[in-house]
């Protein structure tokens, strides 16, 4: 008698904390499920306002390895976000070796709705950590300075 398969692993987000600066970290079945997850908890930093998913953005990034990349996918939606005074509530992320192709959207910043808490500045190399577990979900994690 065999035992029932495990089910898959769900996405999720979550902060954990560092000093003054927050961590952010995804989860999901890729490591592009686990970069649109943390940028869900990046979004979070902000604001925990509805963000509407009006405006479509599109970002693209290039790095030699999967951690770098995700830093450069986070620092892109920190770009967008302050270039555009926007919030993003949906994220797309299309990795193909050293090239990410993401999707953006939101909405822009309505300060009486979204009272936003911060604004990020960039994501950092700590706690830096792109990898898949043992389970065979995808983490993505760094610190966020903001």
């Amino acid at each position: 008698m065999s035992s029932p398969a495990a089910p898959p692993p769900r996405a999720w987000w979550e902060h954990f904390p560092h000093d003054a600066d927050v961590g952010v970290r995804g989860r999901g079945t890729t490591a592009a499920a686990a970069f649109e997850q943390a940028a869900q908890a990046l979004t979070a930093v902000v604001t925990h306002a509805e963000v509407k998913p009006q405006a479509v953005v599109g970002v693209t990034c290039e790095a030699p390895d999967l951690e770098l990349l995700f830093v450069e996918w986070l620092n892109a939606v920190i770009y967008e976000m302050a270039v555009r005074r926007m919030l993003f509530s949906r994220f797309e992320v299309r990795i193909s070796g050293e090239r990410l192709e993401g999707t953006l959207w939101g909405e822009p910043v309505d300060v009486s709705r979204h009272a936003p808490a911060c604004e990020p500045k960039g994501a950092t190399y700590t706690a830096l950590r792109v990898a898949r577990e043992r389970d065979g979900s995808w983490t993505a994690a760094c610190v966020v300075d903001v």
